[in-house]
């Protein structure tokens, strides 16, 4: 699946929302930066960090308030 792809279901995902949507997907991959486990199956060394917060995303692996949560 293209990049693309991923990014408009990931949008679908947090409601249409840009602001949230970028705000996910940076937390997200910080946290997998820092040694997260990453939830879907890709091969993390061809990936970016941020492709793969993505996907997560996408496929409803990751939502804000997990994020938001997890920071308290």
């Amino acid at each position: 699946m293209r990049i693309e792809e991923i990014a408009a279901k990931a949008l679908e995902a947090v409601g249409d929302d840009r602001y949230q949507l970028a705000l996910l997907v940076a937390k997200r991959a910080e946290a997998i930066a820092n040694g997260a486990q990453i939830l879907v199956e890709v091969n993390a060394q061809k990936m970016k960090f941020t492709d793969i917060a993505l996907l997560e995303i996408a496929q409803g692996k990751i939502a804000l308030e997990g994020i938001v949560e997890s920071n308290r």
